[in-house]
């Protein structure tokens, strides 16, 4: 299926590695130009723009930014605008995992969470509706969340699960203010994946992870960037507000 996605630009948050290359990699494949945000992987930013430039003929750039600084994301806004014009898709898949059970967790840890998993989202989305408002454009934006955020954790991330479950509430929210100007905000629920992040705890004992999903294996990014780069595409054209579960039936438990 042609998602005609076809020199449009894509803005993905922590576009470099694991789900977001991933998703940067799929835009390009289907024509899109990819502005890859980081934060402080640099070289591993800018190779993968230049693999994604010379693979799929398409224009990458790789754009620095704190998301959860406002003046960093307007910056970085600034600067895919003067290259590829306005941004019509936003990705917000940057995220931090503060790992501690909640009475082990410290305050900045839980703040860094919010900061970037919420804070970030909404500075990137209000960024990015204020612009397509001004050109009277239409967009998408999908969020990621996680399948934690309606299962919790057994393993403590107490702030990472709240700030997952907060972005599914934003979306429904935000789909709403959004609806009359056409732009569609949809979010997304991983399960388990296979990424360089666990990919050693995976390999150690793949059993212990496959059985936690119905489906009996871990998903592969790419079946999360398919779901994700769909929802981005023209051919989602009447959905917003929700929520689509891509986490192999984990989030039935």
């Amino acid at each position: 299926m042609d998602l005609r996605l076809k020199n449009k630009t894509a803005l993905v948050t922590g576009g470099v590695t694991g789900l977001g290359k991933a998703i940067s990699t799929l835009f390009a494949q289907e024509g899109a130009n990819v502005v890859l945000n980081y934060r402080t992987r640099v070289e591993e930013a800018s190779s993968l723009a230049a693999e994604l430039k010379q693979k799929y003929s398409v224009e990458a750039l790789s754009a620095y930014a704190d998301i959860s600084d406002e003046n960093s994301v307007k910056a970085m806004f600034e600067e895919a605008e003067s290259q590829f014009g306005t941004v019509q898709i936003a990705v917000n898949n940057a995220a931090y995992c503060a790992n501690p059970p909640c009475v082990d967790l410290e305050l900045p840890e839980f703040q860094k969470c919010v900061n970037v998993n919420l804070q970030g989202m909404f500075l990137v989305c209000r960024e990015m509706v204020r612009r397509l408002r001004q050109r009277q454009m239409a967009g998408h934006i999908v969020n990621i969340s996680s399948q934690a955020a309606l299962r919790g954790s057994a393993s403590g991330k107490t702030a990472y699960d709240m700030t997952k479950a907060g972005i599914l509430g934003f979306t429904r929210s935000l789909a709403i203010e959004t609806a009359q100007d056409g732009i569609l905000v949809n979010a997304v629920l991983p399960g388990l994946m296979y990424t360089d992040i666990i990919a050693k705890q995976i390999d150690a004992a793949p059993e212990r992870y496959n059985k936690r999903s119905p489906l009996g294996r871990i998903a592969q990014t790419e079946e999360i960037a398919q779901v994700v780069v769909f929802l981005s595409s023209d051919r989602a054209s009447y959905m917003t507000g929700t929520t689509v579960d891509v986490s192999g039936g984990m989030a039935l438990h």
